[in-house]
């Protein structure tokens, strides 16, 4: 007789649990969302199960079917759950034993929840995390666009938040998508890795009984099964490679936003907000506020303690599975939503951001910007860097402090006197010219390789 609706593990314990027990323990609110994955690697159990012999044909079909009717109710919102329902898959189980009786309880056999847990958490990742890399494409697409329709539209450079040097527009939002670039070339590596079947490890040493890991992995569609049963159900690595490559993401998300915001507000005056992808005030009428830039910054503080957390979890355990684990799924879930939609709606506001070019151009003409091509001109005329360094800097201590236009001053040194067209307007921009600068020249090759980078990883990412 089957124990319908009692704890799994009932025969060990005599009493019911307590009500707190249940409530402390349960994961179902979390982990529910894991239930298509808990299906699949059920379904390709249960086959397992029949090619070795300990289920017959007509026991496997019985519990596929259950397997498929439990699918449906989940589907539909039919799914009745109940009291002693810990996870989705504790709830599947005894829905399927439900539906199919004494067979349906023959689903666990060879199997622990420490194994069937993780299968599903990692068919999860692998598809989930293969999402946010195409998404961070879509904002990697996004900007190698707006830097080709840039062309030769320049603007400050930054060191300490002061006018450094000039750029091209191109070459700035090109530095983005290089920071995109790596992080999809990180969800290459973590997926890679994560692409391990761990269905037939059981609790921690295997089974005694006929069973073909390499074969349900291959039914599976994972890559590779286990090589060690202990770690196979205590790994939680590709759980903390996720949350770390989700935390990178949003640092790099974080400080893209964090120029938006600095470039759209008026002491900048660089761009300007689609109104689809801004926000207003309650009290002041005039505002026009950049509250996806702001939330990608603030949300990722958010990443980066969901992984911390989870390293702190992980710390102490000793081999194999401890009930900690459980704390997996809740930052994993959080980080991946939170990377997805900074993702989904930065895209839109990078599309959308009306530069001003002009304004940019402005700000990156003024004769100061253009200090390192003098130095660099005498350099060329033979003078030690160091000393071209302190002679350009005395002009401009003097131009600052006397109020003489640097250009002016330059004209009349002997030594920079037919270096004052450095100055004009553009021409520092136009001599950055060594590979990977931000000059026309290298950032016209620098946009090819994004493009073959790009076309790389969009080709990995075809479904």
């Amino acid at each position: 007789m089957t124990d319908v609706g009692r704890p799994l593990w009932h025969g060990r314990l005599g009493d019911q649990p307590a009500a707190e027990l249940l409530a402390f323990t349960e994961s179902l609110t979390i982990d529910r969302r894991l239930a298509a994955d808990d299906l699949t690697g059920s379904r390709a159990h249960v086959r397992g199960l029949g090619t070795a012999g300990i289920l017959t044909a007509e026991e496997v079909t019985a519990i596929l079917d259950a397997l498929d009717r439990v699918d449906q109710e989940l589907r539909d919102a039919q799914f009745v759950f109940v009291a002693t329902d810990e996870d989705i898959h504790t709830a599947i189980e005894r829905r399927v034993t439900e539906l199919a009786g004494p067979t349906g309880a023959k689903l666990h056999t060879g199997r622990s929840r420490n194994d069937q847990v993780v299968t599903a958490l990692r068919l999860f990742v692998l598809r989930e995390g293969r999402d946010v890399a195409r998404r961070t494409t879509d904002l990697a697409q996004i900007l190698v666009d707006r830097a080709a329709a840039a062309g030769d539209a320049y603007l400050p450079g930054y060191t300490h938040l002061q006018r450094a040097q000039p750029v091209l527009v191109a070459h700035h939002l090109l530095a983005h998508f290089w920071a995109l670039a790596r992080d999809v070339e990180r969800w290459h590596d973590t997926l890679r890795r994560t692409d391990v079947s761990p269905l037939g490890a059981g609790a921690l040493a295997g089974s005694s009984l006929p069973l073909d890991p390499d074969a349900v992995a291959a039914d599976l569609g994972f890559a590779a099964r286990f090589e060690n049963s202990l770690d196979a159900v205590a790994d939680r690595d590709f759980v903390a490679e996720s949350l770390f490559v989700c935390a990178l993401t949003m640092v790099h998300l974080s400080r893209l936003g964090e120029e938006l915001v600095l470039w759209t507000g008026a002491e900048f005056g660089f761009a300007r907000l689609a109104d689809e992808y801004a926000t207003g005030s309650s009290m002041l009428p005039q505002k026009k506020n950049p509250d996806v830039a702001e939330l990608a910054r603030g949300k990722t503080g958010r990443a980066i303690g969901n992984l911390t957390g989870l390293l702190a979890t992980l710390k102490g355990l000793p081999l194999a599975y401890n009930r900690d684990l459980q704390e997996d799924k809740a930052p994993l879930f959080d980080s991946l939503d939170t990377c997805s939609l900074a993702l989904r709606a930065l895209t839109g506001l990078v599309a959308t951001l009306d530069l001003d070019e002009d304004a940019m151009r402005r700000a990156a003409d003024e004769p100061d910007a253009a200090a390192t091509d003098l130095a660099e001109y005498l350099v060329v005329q033979g003078v030690p860097f160091r000393d071209a360094h302190a002679t350009v800097g005395a002009l401009v201590r003097r131009s600052h402090a006397e109020g003489i236009p640097l250009a002016d001053l330059v004209r009349s040194d002997a030594r920079l006197a037919d270096a004052a067209a450095l100055l004009e307007p553009g021409q520092a921009v136009q001599r950055r010219s060594t590979p990977g600068g931000a000059g026309p020249d290298p950032v016209r090759r620098q946009l090819d390789a994004a493009r073959r980078c790009l076309e790389e990883q969009q080709a990995w990412l075809q479904p």
